[in-house]
């Protein structure tokens, strides 16, 4: 099952909320990833550009897309990054067949 990095942050009034009435987001989002058919491996907020980040397997991309829909629709986060992450089995894979392409690429003559 593919794995995904969610990078995200809370709206002010998400933060506003979890502030007034604190509770566990990571149960939550785990809820959430469930309910799209995955499993939820990590949930951590930390300091930066985003409030957190989420690791996920996934079923698919489409999945993925609707897990960043959905907490988007609900106006809890602002700013949100997906990415599809690769272990290092697959590494080897990606760049076998990245030597492949490469023989069929012809790159612009200058």
């Amino acid at each position: 099952m593919p794995k995904y990095l969610f990078l995200f942050s809370y709206s002010s009034d998400s933060v506003k909320a979890m502030v007034k009435s604190p509770s566990d987001r990571s149960a939550a989002a785990k809820a959430l990833v469930e309910s799209l058919g995955g499993t939820q491996e990590a949930f951590y907020w930390m300091h930066g550009q985003h409030d957190g980040f989420l690791i996920a397997d996934l079923p698919d991309g489409v999945a993925a897309s609707a897990l960043s829909v959905a907490v988007g629709a609900a106006g809890a986060i602002v700013d949100a990054e997906t990415h599809e992450i690769f272990g290092h089995d697959d590494q080897t894979a990606i760049v076998t067949k990245a030597d492949d392409a490469l023989k069929a690429y012809k790159a612009p003559a200058g």
